[in-house]
């Protein structure tokens, strides 16, 4: 297949491995239970689940799982269900959700993914809107909920719990259903039909229900297993423990199951280390933030055992490393650093990770290049990709071959990335739903000309590379019309250990601020580094100077990546945890923008009105360089008249025509300065 190279300015040009005058259409398979059958036909002795007692995991063959899933899959029949209908599933991350999904899947019903954190609130719009007719759910408090709800789900019919016995309830029910019977429900499945609904997070409003084909997961299994795989191979395995409700866990066990891969399931993620030393897997799947812990974590154990300075250098060393080799050339003096804390560092965080980590699949929010580059020289290449739920999760990924850390990789196959003339990213193809459930509208809004639009901002490079440079509800326009991406201001904050969540906030105001939440799991070991006894509480904290300053050097580091006007000028530290369950974050743990901006409003607002006294929060915390200046003039290179309109203020970035009320043009070294009392200078 041929590679089309076209010019980075170029816009509306589709880039793929091969181009396709029409869009590209997915092979009939049948239902995605084949991805099961099909695996146990070709390997019925391997190993393809395991399941966790202890520190022990016992395996469990292809021919067992699938011989499991139709038992299951009859007693779905035999309770009544008929083909076609909507089965809910309320369970955190456990094999049982992966077997009952393709028992679903094999009896001919749609399945409907319920995150088990939902609020009953939440889950009685998703089983209404839904029209579900049964539900499995994992425990008895699951039960519960479902069951002070049911008098508004007329639909809602069945339910059975996994804890309580439910499965093998089901599968007693179903002994009677033969599998010439069972084999009839199957086959009657085409890979147009829908086989599952999933509800959007729910960033902004009500969650969508978005119906994804059998051909969906089929055609995107086919081609990621092509696009990766060393990820896939042989004597593969992975740990799930990120919610199978979300199409990216979801996809990912689909495609295990059908490349042969050994998946281990772990519901805890406050166990999710020792999980992993004890599961050995060879990748793992996770969204930027879990890297972040494993880093942040690993640095703070070097701290509390004296080994701090060790461990930054390391880590220094590893990012160089890293960047070098992308280069194409390691200096002999670095290559030797790097060999010594290969062995004093390095091969630590490996077994830490169980000793067999070589890759790890990133998505659903941008992940730092520098933790890209320190992981690399780990040992542990992230390949990150993009997709949403729309997409059947991935739309791109990096291959092992060829990454580009920074980017998000190439197409898919038989998936087409196109940029429309204000960047919005575009994708047509055989991951692209098939539409809103019960949301015409919404549809139609979505794939107006026959390409998904997904509201993500990116560019292509000549050879297809696609980089996501923000969304474009997120921009944030300012006062002065400077448009900033808040992802790589806020993914750099949230670098330090000691930061947990990252807010930039600036719409129409003069300058660019941010809410800060602290990592409270990071505190204690944070105080103890620094001989802060007794350890500060979070509330202490979040009001002490020493934080503050801790804080304050995370955002210069940010600041040091993006523009002066993009750069974060002051912020402030929330007394709260930013939560799923305080429904400010979404359950792939991205932050619930507009959510948070409305509930921390006066926040904002206080950082803006120059007041040193905050009620719900922290006084705002300016840069140190402002605090020491002892005037509040402030200095801008102009090249024209000083107040001609074509200089800005470097404090807000606004015009200096309409915001100067003094300047001064002097001479040094043939350049020329102006210096402008900003009016907002009272602010700072």
């Amino acid at each position: 297949m041929r590679r089309t190279r076209i010019e980075p300015a170029d816009k509306g040009v589709t880039v793929n491995d091969q181009r396709h005058p029409t869009p590209i259409t997915a092979p009939d398979h049948g239902s995605a239970a084949r991805l099961l059958s099909e695996r146990a036909r070709k390997t019925p002795d391997r190993p393809i689940l395991a399941e966790r007692h202890g520190d022990t995991w016992t395996p469990i063959t292809a021919s067992e799982t699938l011989a499991r899933v139709r038992g299951i899959a009859k007693g779905f029949v035999a309770a009544g269900l008929a083909p076609g209908a909507h089965v809910a599933i309320l369970s955190r991350t456990r094999l049982e959700w992966t077997l009952v999904d393709f028992a679903v899947w094999t009896a001919g019903l749609v399945s409907i993914p319920v995150y088990e954190t939902s609020s009953p609130d939440q889950v009685r719009w998703i089983l209404s809107d839904s029209e579900a007719v049964a539900i499995v759910v994992e425990q008895e408090e699951h039960a519960r909920r479902v069951a002070s709800i049911a008098p508004d789900l007329p639909h809602l019919g069945q339910h059975w719990t996994i804890d309580g016995g439910g499965l093998d309830d089901l599968t007693r029910l179903g002994e009677d259903v033969t599998d010439a019977e069972l084999d009839a429900r199957t086959a009657d499945v085409h890979g147009h039909d829908d086989a599952t609904i999933i509800y959007t997070s729910g960033t902004t409003g009500r969650p969508k229900g978005c119906v994804l084909r059998h051909d969906n997961f089929t055609a995107t299994v086919e081609g990621a297993s092509e696009a990766m795989p060393e990820v896939v191979a042989d004597d593969a395995s992975t740990l799930l423990f990120i919610p199978l409700a979300h199409v990216f866990a979801r996809f990912i066990a689909a495609m295990s199951i059908s490349a042969g891969v050994l998946v281990g399931h772990e519901p805890d993620t406050k166990d999710l280390m020792h999980a992993v030393s004890t599961f050995k897997p060879s990748f793992l799947l996770a969204v930027p933030r879990v890297f972040e812990k494993i880093y942040n974590s690993a640095e703070q154990k070097a701290e509390l055992g004296g080994r701090g300075k060790v461990f930054r250098a390391a880590a220094r060393t590893a990012v160089a490393h890293s960047e070098a080799l992308a280069a194409g050339k390691v200096p002999l003096g670095l290559a030797l650093r790097f060999k010594l804390f290969d062995r004093l560092v390095y091969a630590k965080l490996r077994d830490a990770m169980g000793g067999r980590v070589r890759y790890a699949v990133s998505g659903s929010a941008p992940l730092s290049p520098r933790l890209s580059h320190f992981f690399r020289s780990v040992g542990v290449l992230i390949l990150e990709g993009y997709g949403l739920t729309e997409t059947t999760a991935p739309a791109t990924v990096n291959r092992a071959a060829e990454l580009r850390i920074g980017s998000v990789g190439r197409a898919l196959p038989g998936v087409e990335i196109r940029i429309a003339d204000d960047d919005e990213i575009l994708i047509r193809g055989v991951d692209v739903f098939d539409r809103y459930w019960r949301n015409d509208e919404a549809t139609a809004a979505a794939k107006p000309d026959g390409w998904f639009h997904t509201g993500d901002l990116g560019r292509l490079d000549p050879d297809g590379i696609l980089t996501v440079t923000g969304r474009a509800k997120e921009l944030i326009v300012t006062a002065s019309g400077k448009n900033v991406a808040p992802a790589p201001l806020e993914d750099g904050i949230r670098e330090h250990p000691l930061v947990g969540q990252v807010v930039v906030v600036g719409e129409g105001k003069p300058f660019v601020a941010a809410l800060v939440t602290l990592d409270r799991e990071m505190l204690g070991g944070w105080c103890e580094t620094r001989g802060i006894t007794p350890a500060l509480s979070a509330h202490e904290a979040a009001y002490d100077e020493r934080v503050h300053q801790a804080v304050q050097e995370a955002i210069d580091a940010a600041n040091q990546r993006v523009s002066r006007a993009e750069s974060v000028r002051s912020f402030t530290i929330l007394d709260t945890e930013l939560t799923e369950a305080s429904g400010h974050l979404t359950p792939k743990l991205t932050i619930k923008r507009p959510v948070i901006l409305k509930d921390f409003a006066a926040d904002v607002e206080h950082i803006y009105s120059g007041s040193k006294v905050q009620t719900t929060a922290t006084p705002v915390v300016e840069p140190e360089r402002r605090k020491n200046r002892a005037s509040s003039r402030l200095r801008l290179r102009a090249g024209r008249d000083p107040l001609s309109g074509q200089s800005s203020c470097v404090c807000c970035a606004s015009d200096a025509s309409r915001t100067a009320v003094e300047a001064v043009v002097a001479g040094t070294s043939g350049r020329k300065l102006v210096r402008v009392r900003c009016e907002l200078s009272s602010s700072f």
